[in-house]
């Protein structure tokens, strides 16, 4: 019986966000939807290993954030047996996206938008699952477990394959890009707006690590098999974030000004892994929403 898993690079940007087609038996499964731009690469996965969009059983989104879930309605409507999974938090999100995508419009601009994630069609609730923590669901002869994991999102889960010692981590086990890793591992959390909370992500991490995994595959960039050193990297910048937010929660300055502080502090660390001008521009929208994340935590926390 084929069993395998196989990356799908979706971005324009080589090698910095990835969908996973997990193949068992007869059946598939997608892992990730990346935006409505990357439905021919999925498809064109599917049909370079000899399966078809009707073999689909399942599309599965790690949380609700744009880059992970803004192409999962349009994937499902190519798709017409499979059905899309989901954290339940997620899930209604997805079935009516019109917050969503009103929220990143307003930042955006509807051509940015546009631009960044095609047109987001929401999904048929007939055709969503939501998971609670600990369900399971099966692919042919394999089954498959989610945990949910907060700290990065309170609408995240991560998949626990075990037939192929593997967790599929969303953005709950931080960004690894095969570009950085030159110099040796280099591993970052992903504090992006709006629901950081370092206790939460610190208990995903070991959550992740505590599955005994051989192999961890990420969104941010693809499959890793030294889940303890990046889990031990991960939360010092878990730990690092949660000292800057304590610091904005101790100061009344404007939102922009703690942001800016806090992309101050991020670009210092950095400083000391001698990265290169192509290295920090690959990180530069992460950086960015990084900082943006960690003041977002405390003007929660201070309006709370």
């Amino acid at each position: 019986m084929t069993s395998q898993r196989i990356t799908i690079d979706c971005d324009v940007l080589p090698r910095f966000t990835a969908a996973y087609l997990r193949i068992e038996g007869d059946e598939c499964a997608f892992v990730e939807a990346h935006t409505a731009h990357a439905l021919p690469k999925l498809l064109g996965t599917l049909t370079a290993n000899g399966r078809r969009a009707e073999d689909v059983r399942w599309i599965v989104v790690t949380h609700a954030h744009l880059d992970h879930a803004a192409g999962a309605g349009a994937l499902l409507a190519a798709c017409p047996n499979a059905t899309l999974l989901a954290h339940p938090r997620a899930a209604s999100n997805l079935i009516d996206p019109a917050k969503l995508v009103a929220s990143a419009t307003r930042v955006y601009g509807e051509a940015k938008f546009a631009e960044l994630y095609g047109t987001m069609v929401p999904a048929p609730e007939h055709r969503v699952r939501a998971l609670d923590h600990g369900e399971t669901f099966e692919l042919g002869s394999a089954t498959f477990r989610v945990h949910h994991t907060a700290g990065h999102a309170k609408h995240h889960f991560v998949v626990e394959d075990a037939a192929l010692s593997t967790v599929y981590t969303g953005d709950a086990f931080g960004l690894v890009y095969p570009d950085l890793q030159q110099r040796g591992r280099f591993a970052i959390a992903s504090t992006s707006p709006i629901d950081f909370d370092a206790d939460e992500a610190r208990r995903s991490l070991d959550l992740i690590v505590g599955l005994g995994m051989k192999h961890a595959c990420l969104t941010h960039f693809g499959a890793i098999d030294d889940l303890v050193e990046v889990a031990a990297q991960v939360r010092r910048w878990v730990d690092r974030s949660e000292v800057w937010m304590n610091e904005c929660l101790a100061t009344d300055a404007p939102f922009e000004t703690q942001s800016a502080r806090v992309r101050r502090q991020i670009l210092d660390v950095l400083a000391g892994f001698s990265l290169s001008t192509a290295d920090l521009q690959l990180l530069a929208v992460d950086i960015d929403l990084n900082a943006q994340g960690i003041a977002v935590a405390a003007d929660r926390r201070r309006k709370a």
